[in-house]
């Protein structure tokens, strides 16, 4: 029976088929080979740049522990003097914002990259230079950041960065700019590894792996990889504004001239609560994971778990004034915050309950990852009914901004993703070492870890009653806040105990390694513990089940046997099996790319240009600039090109393309996400738009005549058209030679955007109107500050398509580049026409 995208389900009978002969293993070794030497660090493999990612987010975890050490000497007693003031200020800011922005997110992103291409049993995640892109942009950008404690440089602000205190008269040094552009920086890192997770989840899965049958944490990656694309341009455009405003004073945040400093909170904190979970959930997969392995029974609960992850990711999108009860809102808005700040623990109370059930209706094998398994229930739990309590309005009036708050976050945090994170490195380990770690030395590690916790942070919820406000660098003698400041302090030592204890049953027994690894130490019953090499596995199998090991076992031989799908290189170049959405049926097969230095080179660059312009080094910001922008081009060019074979044999006498464009394209799915990401960065300026006209209305002045207007969208128009006219005439050659018509179309497109951006910012100044005016000239021109951003990117995306077109690689049907910068070009066309019409109509004169 064939299903909806054509695919006949009766040749999976076929499978498993012959074994096949040992050379094209031999081959395939060949080719996914990583470099030697320095060249390492140009490898791709998730293998490699997983493991790095992984250790260099705990780096940054150890790091901001550190951090909390000293900050907890200092509160050992009241009237200190181990840090000043300052000091003190940026130690925990700097803390804050290492743990939320450099360790936990960066850290499940990681796991994520290392993971996932094995649970799927796909060779790669289907853009590994993004990937490595990823990497090195978070690794260059974050060690940075934080070397700026070392030159008195680190931002002072708190991780939240609240305006006035942040502006330019309050915090005039240029600690704050750290803070806004490398922290910008480092959330573009993250974005970058959300679209690459989004579709090899949604399109590398392997064959019958239906969205029915993946593992919970490929869903809890999904549903993470959505929430980063939603959330984090919201920061993203926050950081820009403020920045924006203390260097050219444009009054974003400015209440005597039309901006509001609230308006920082409400960007941040729509970011900044689902963040919360875009931390948890992820650990939240992992957990029903190895609920699993550790009761060696299925998950009770699989569809409702995957439920409550979804609602989990939706109502976390309504909470974020909670945070702002303190701010007067009104009262209408208040209850439906608080209502949304209790609602949104249900999905995880459901989660919580189910592996609960799952661990009661097995037989629990009482191991390392079991105990942090058992141990983060019991501290999340702690943690969420606290957060219910905080949420509501009259008791969040008295806790807020009291260690109170404090004990609870770190609950929230430490049970939701610190002792999963722990569990997974002992349930996981096997695969990336050739040795196992002590299970002995786990239990004491787990030990001390729990205890500290407790003995930390469950005191500070009484001193957080008893008055004592958080971010103080010291506090008065008695106030019967000693002892149990005291106490925290001694927790956290021993807290400390747990981790360095962990260290050194690492440096004792872990040994990477790509190939010959310690294995299945737990019974995982996913695809993860299949027989694995740098192209992950053998041959792709075909998925009847969601736990395929336990219930096939012999499927470990078929598949290091090469008895199902790509067993060889059907090409004699790296390559993984793309699949369609919702049924994983085989579709078509995608090349991947290999080792380069261009990612790293463009990563290294791009970081180079923000830190110049922290550091008002103009000249080098542009030459670095420019250097990440042909380093990225340079890596593209060998993506897309012409292909000897149309089609391929994928295993079982089975035939599917090798080149593809369309929605079938997992481009055509990177590019919407990324679409995705630059229309809510928008989304969220027209907010800020509305929201500054909303509170002081009467500022607003006359838009510029509505003749010129028409003229603006009348180019904003014929781009469209122009951009469309570019891709049918490529449609038309089909087999040929693209010729120059297609890239001139899409250069006239371009320079069509370019003419309507000109007039509409003339347009503007013709009004009298200014960005350094009031808050509507600072968000009208910021308007046109974001669209000049992607014209920019769509001209560099012309050229590069002329350029590709000069060198005789631009070829038809299947041009996936032109299809890209075309429907990019669109996209900016139409983006140009909600961003003039807007501000024109609304103020109406």
């Amino acid at each position: 029976m064939k299903s909806e995208t054509g695919f006949d389900h009766a040749l999976y009978d076929r499978f498993p088929t012959a074994s096949r002969p040992q050379s094209e293993v031999d081959e395939l070794k060949e080719i996914w080979k990583a470099p030697k030497g320095w060249r390492r660090l140009t490898a791709v493999n998730n293998n490699y740049v997983g493991f790095w990612y992984v250790v260099t987010a705990f780096g940054f975890f150890l790091a901001a522990g550190i951090l909390a050490l000293g900050m907890r000497v200092q509160l050992a007693a009241p009237m200190q003097d181990y840090l000043g003031a300052e000091t003190y200020n940026q130690f925990f800011t700097m803390h804050g914002t290492v743990m939320m922005f450099l360790f936990a997110v960066p850290m499940v992103e990681a796991i994520g990259v290392m993971l996932l291409p094995q649970m799927l049993a796909a060779r790669d995640l289907p853009f590994p230079r993004l990937s490595a892109y990823a990497f090195w942009a978070y690794a260059v950008g974050g060690t940075l950041f934080f070397l700026s404690l070392f030159v008195g440089l680190a931002p002072d602000g708190g991780w939240f960065m609240y305006p006035p205190l942040t502006s330019i008269a309050f915090s005039p040094g240029i600690n704050t700019d750290f803070w806004l552009l490398g922290i910008g920086f480092i959330e573009i890192s993250a974005i970058a590894g959300a679209i690459e997770i989004i579709v090899g989840v949604l399109r590398t899965r392997a064959p019958g792996m239906t969205l029915d049958r993946m593992p919970m944490f490929a869903w809890a990656m999904l549903v993470f990889a959505v929430m980063i694309v939603v959330a984090f341009p919201s920061v993203i455009l926050c950081t820009l504004l403020l920045e924006i405003e203390r260097a050219f004073n444009w009054p974003f945040f400015d209440a005597t001239r039309g901006g509001d400093p609230l308006l920082w909170q409400h960007l941040f904190w729509f970011f900044g609560h689902p963040e919360v979970y875009i931390i948890f959930i992820p650990a939240a997969g992992l957990m029903s994971m190895m609920v699993a392995a550790v009761a060696r029974t299925p998950l009770v609960g699989y569809r409702l778990n995957v439920l409550a992850l979804v609602a989990t990711g939706f109502i976390s999108f309504g909470v974020w004034a909670h945070h702002m009860f303190t701010t007067d809102m009104p009262r209408v808005s208040a209850g439906y915050f608080s209502a949304a700040s209790m609602a949104v623990s249900l999905p995880a109370g459901i989660q919580v309950f189910c592996w609960i059930a799952t661990l009661a209706s097995g037989r629990i094998r009482w191991t390392t990852p079991a105990l942090f398994v058992v141990g983060s229930v019991v501290i999340f739990t702690m943690g969420g009914l606290t957060g219910v309590m905080v949420g509501m309005v009259p008791f969040d009036w008295q806790a807020h901004d009291t260690y109170f708050i404090v004990a609870h976050l770190h609950y929230v945090l430490m049970g939701g993703m610190v002792f999963p994170m722990f569990a997974a490195f002992y349930h996981w380990h096997g695969m990336t070492s050739s040795r196992a770690l002590s299970d002995r030395l786990g239990k004491w590690v787990f030990g001390l870890m729990f205890a500290g916790l407790h003995i930390t942070f469950l005191p500070m919820h009484l001193t957080g009653l008893m008055g004592m406000p958080r971010r103080v660098y010291t506090y008065l003698p008695g106030r019967d806040l000693d002892l149990l400041n005291m106490v925290s302090t001694v927790g956290a030592f021993v807290l400390a105990g747990g981790v360095l204890l962990f260290l050194f049953d690492c440096a004792r027994n872990f040994r990477f390694t790509a190939t010959d690894d310690a294995g299945n130490l737990y019974d995982g019953g996913t695809l993860e513990w299949l027989p694995t090499g740098l192209y992950s596995t053998r041959s792709i199998p075909l998925v009847r089940s969601r736990q395929p090991l336990w219930d096939r076992p012999e499927i470990c031989r078929e598949v290091e046997e090469g008895r199902y799908f790509l067993p060889n290189s059907a090409t004699g170049q790296r390559e993984t099996l793309i699949t369609s959405t919702v049924m994983a049926e085989p579709q078509y097969v995608q090349l991947m790319p290999g080792p380069s230095p261009w990612p790293m080179s463009a990563a290294i660059f791009t970081a180079g240009f923000f830190l110049s312009l922290t550091v008002q080094a103009y000249a080098f910001a542009i030459f670095c600039g420019i250097v990440a922008v042909l380093s990225t081009l340079r890596w593209l060019w060998e993506t897309d090109r012409p292909v000897r074979q149309d089609t391929a044999d994928i295993g079982g006498g089975i035939e599917v393309p090798i080149a593809i464009t369309g929605p079938k394209s997992h481009g055509w799915w990177a590019l919407n996400t990324l679409m995705v990401v630059i229309g809510m960065i928008g989304f969220m300026a027209l907010f800020a738009y509305f929201y500054l006209f909303g509170i002081n209305p009467q500022v607003w002045s006359a838009p510029p005549p509505i003749g010129q207007t028409a003229v603006i969208l009348a180019l904003e128009i014929a781009a469209l058209a122009a951009a469309w006219g570019g891709r049918r005439v490529l449609a038309g050659r089909g087999g040929k030679q693209a010729g120059d018509l297609p890239w001139i179309l899409e250069a006239l497109a371009t320079a069509l955007l370019v003419g309507a951006l000109w007039l509409d910012i003339t347009g503007w100044l013709g009004t009298g109107l200014s960005p350094a005016m009031n808050g509507m000239g600072a968000t009208v021109f910021m308007l046109t500050v974001l669209q000049a951003q992607v014209v920019i990117i769509a001209c560099i995306m012309a050229a590069y398509l002329a350029m590709r077109e000069a060198r005789g690689i631009m070829t038809t049907p299947t041009n996936v580049t032109m299809d890209i910068v075309t429907r990019f070009i669109m996209f900016c066309a139409m983006q140009g026409l909600i961003f003039t019409l807007v501000p024109r109509v609304f103020p109406g004169g």
